[in-house]
């Protein structure tokens, strides 16, 4: 249903690959909801996962947001979508009612949330839909703070099935919620390895086509610019690596401002790196979904989050056969195995990256075998198939 106003709760804006209602009785329906307006892991996870789902013969809607990256990434991929305005709370219990009129009319019972801010707007439609509607939450974020309130409580009871991707998160569900340790299962997001084990280039061509130079040896940073990415860290291990231990390595920095949030952090990196006289050593590409020709221009990549509760690029990172440098915080403490598949250090302690970065640089040997290692394990932990198959076997379940 299409308003054709500003104000539209949702309207019918499906791809033209077969709208939802229209398919086979036969095939399992299920909504995805993440009403997210940024272009981060979580939203490229959602659409990720949303395409292996279809092709698994699910009949899949996304309910996102108008005029998002969701919205243009989901018409580029044909993934059928519903689009949904809650930007005003006092459009949420409207639009609240036309998804649940949708939900129904279309007999689709199942709705996989992923992102923990969508809680409320699921709080609405099980008031309106109640056991007719089954709630799987897939965490992407840790929890932060205790959480056993009675309303969070109550919230969380709408949900049917928690999905962890890490065991360490599991468990923090069920020390910091009420929330039923029966319904919290461990599924590890998962990602196309093929893509990175076998990219189909070499290093030389990678960098042709990214357009960085062929000889030094290159660090990666892939994600948003932002100041909890950690760019500025890197750019200044960068600095200390060129100054006090003479390596010509220079420094590849991929991805996109954060949306609705100014260009600060931005220009304080901009400033940085003229003050430390690194214009030609730090090369700065638009984010590129082609992630597996990034991972093979380079030959070591850092990760620098404050809080990284589920780094995705740490395992295509770790996929592709590179050895990761990571800051040990967060579910990178469990992703990462330190000394095995990569290197960690303290969180924003400079001098003890530069020493885990120095190591890989220095030491050819030891960066072959923590790539090889790193791959191995993610062929063994993270394959979008065994995520699919966790995710599908409980949500057979439910109906």
């Amino acid at each position: 249903m299409h308003t054709g106003k500003e104000g539209q709760q949702i309207s019918n804006t499906s791809s033209p690959s077969g709208q939802g209602g229209e398919k086979a009785n036969s095939k399992q329906r299920l909504a995805i909801l993440c009403l997210s307006d940024s272009l981060g892991g979580l939203e490229i996870n959602t659409i990720k996962f949303s395409g292996w789902m279809r092709e698994r013969g699910w009949d899949i809607t996304l309910l996102i947001p108008p005029a998002s990256p969701l919205a243009e990434w989901a018409a580029c991929e044909q993934l059928a979508y519903e689009t949904i305005s809650t930007r005003r709370k006092s459009v949420a219990l409207p639009a609240a009612q036309q998804v649940a009129q949708y939900l129904r009319k279309h007999g689709i019972s199942r709705l996989l949330v992923t992102q923990n801010k969508d809680l409320g707007f699921v709080v609405l439609l099980k008031l309106l839909l109640g056991n007719e509607l089954h709630v799987v939450y897939q965490q992407h974020m840790q929890i932060g703070i205790p959480k056993r309130d009675w309303f969070h409580t109550w919230r969380f009871s709408l949900i049917e099935a928690w999905l962890s991707p890490l065991p360490g998160l599991a468990r923090q569900v069920t020390e910091m919620t009420r929330f039923n340790p029966a319904r919290v299962h461990v599924v590890p997001l998962g990602i196309d390895l093929a893509r990175f084990l076998e990219p189909g280039l070499t290093q030389q061509e990678a960098r042709e086509q990214l357009q960085l130079p062929q000889h030094p040896l290159l660090l990666g940073v892939l994600g948003r610019f932002d100041d909890g990415k950690g760019q500025d860290f890197v750019i200044d291990v960068l600095h200390q690596l060129r100054t006090q231990h003479q390596q010509p390595v220079e420094l590849v920095l991929m991805g996109e401002l954060t949306r609705n949030e100014g260009d600060e952090y931005w220009q304080h990196l901009q400033a940085q790196i003229t003050r430390l006289g690194l214009r030609e050593q730090v090369h700065i590409l638009p984010f590129s979904p082609k992630t597996e020709v990034f991972y093979r221009a380079i030959d070591v990549f850092v990760l620098a989050s404050v809080s990284e509760t589920y780094g995705m690029v740490t395992i295509e990172a770790m996929a592709a056969g590179l050895p990761v440098v990571a800051s040990a915080t967060g579910g990178t403490l469990e992703i990462v195995q330190d000394g095995q598949t990569g290197l960690l250090y303290p969180l924003r302690n400079v001098a003890a990256c530069v020493h885990q970065v120095l190591q890989c640089l220095t030491q050819p040997a030891l960066r072959e075998a923590l790539g090889q290692s790193a791959s191995q394990r993610a062929q063994a932990e993270y394959s979008y198939v065994r995520q699919c198959e966790l995710t599908e076997q409980i949500l057979l379940k439910l109906a």
